[in-house]
């Protein structure tokens, strides 16, 4: 099968690929010339230079495939204007769905976040809890969401919406400083450290994209695709810890005065295009609860996440440590 991805040369969309490849897939990937494809060059993967917000360069990219996987995003890049989050995720998706009507492919996989649920008042939530996006990559994400179910019925095209709880694994980046943090005895707890967390190794993940690919009872449904358990910030940075050989204070930071701080940070700032030093959006992952039962894809997709936090954490912190990163 000739496959596209879109977002290669970031860290799911990268696994993805190169999964797909070894598997026998012909992959395209659909990249910027600045950015660093090299890996992915070295992977086997067919280049297409453009952007998604290039409806010429989608189209080019489109054509001949069977299977697009719609990674790319924007995500909480500090100085960018409101449209550039919609123009890439609700634009982008507009543009890959016009080509896949065009080209006739055979099913549209688009990568969400449980982001557009925000904090999860009753957890576990589900695919049915209510949506509450808390910033612009979140309410542009749900927006896609929304365009690419409206667009593939409205034009009978197979599609899954895939919603990944919290990304992490060897090569990620986002999570380093947590773990870095940690292991050099700087960590403390914003707030109680109860707020719940759900993980998906990326491993795990990358199997419900495939999955969803091929999976009859994926047509036209939505799945969110966790790690086998969701844990407290306590247990995890503990986790983490133990991993680590080291211990985590006790003291924690209240978490009100925080927030308050990042939003102060962010209002001071913006005005002079300066990064600032606290983002409130960070200071959220410490009391937005994000748990959910994942049984929908379990049914459906036959997904079975198969790494649970102790393993993955042991392979992530192998890999920072081999890399210097801690």
């Amino acid at each position: 099968m000739e496959i596209l991805v879109t977002g290669a040369t970031g860290f799911t969309g990268s696994h993805l690929a190169k999964r797909l490849i070894s598997k026998g897939h012909k992959v395209r990937c659909l990249v910027r010339r600045s950015s660093n494809y090299s890996h992915l060059d070295e992977a086997g993967c067919v280049m297409f230079f453009g952007d998604l917000r290039d409806h010429v360069a989608v189209d080019a990219a489109v054509n001949g495939v069977d299977y697009i996987f719609n990674i790319a995003a924007v995500f909480r890049t500090w100085g960018l204007h409101d449209s550039v989050y919609y123009d890439t995720h609700v634009g982008g998706a507009k543009n890959l769905l016009e080509s896949a009507k065009k080209h006739k492919i055979k099913r549209f996989i688009h990568c969400s976040t449980i982001g557009v649920h925000g904090s999860i008042q009753n957890p576990p939530g589900n695919e049915e809890s209510p949506y509450n996006p808390g910033d612009i990559y979140q309410v542009t994400k749900l927006q896609a969401e929304q365009f690419v179910g409206n667009f593939c019925k409205d034009n009978n095209i197979s599609y899954t919406i895939i919603r990944p709880a919290g990304i992490y694994g060897p090569e990620d980046l986002r999570f380093v400083k947590l773990f870095k943090s940690i292991a050099r005895k700087r960590f403390l707890m914003i707030g109680n450290g109860e707020t719940l967390w759900h993980p998906v190794y990326i491993d795990d993940l990358i199997t419900g994209f495939e999955l969803a690919m091929v999976a009859p009872g994926a047509d036209r449904q939505t799945f969110i695709l966790g790690g086998p358990e969701y844990l407290s910030l306590n247990a995890l940075t503990h986790h983490i810890a133990n991993e680590l050989n080291v211990t985590i204070p006790k003291f924690h930071i209240p978490a009100k005065p925080i927030q308050t701080l990042g939003s102060i940070c962010e209002s001071m700032c913006r005005p002079f295009k300066i990064k600032p030093p606290l983002f409130r959006s960070r200071v959220d992952f410490f009391v937005k609860n994000r748990a959910f039962n994942i049984s929908k894809a379990k049914q459906l997709l036959g997904y079975n996440p198969k790494y649970d936090i102790m393993t993955g954490i042991k392979l992530t912190v192998n890999w920072y440590s081999e890399n210097s990163l801690l």
